[in-house]
């Protein structure tokens, strides 16, 4: 099973993603994509198998992923403080 994640932050996401997932019984395998991850700044052990971009951030920045299907006028990757 691949799960899907936008951005990787803390890990947090990923961790209730994955409790959600063993609800409906314990996947054989899992695996990781992410489009951005921001290194440096996990508090769970969480890494992703497959990385779009890697990012060096800071606490205070927020990262903003925009999609031409959500209305942007390209793809883009913001990293906003």
């Amino acid at each position: 099973m691949v799960l899907i994640d936008d951005v990787l932050f803390t890990g947090r996401t990923v961790r209730a993603a994955l409790d959600a997932m063993i609800a409906f019984g314990r996947p054989k395998k899992v695996e990781l994509l992410v489009l951005v991850d921001r290194k440096y700044s996990r508090e769970l052990p969480i890494e992703a198998f497959y990385v779009g971009r890697q990012v060096n951030t800071i606490l205070s920045q927020r990262v903003l992923v925009e999609w031409k299907e959500q209305g942007a006028a390209e793809d883009a990757i913001w990293l906003i403080t």
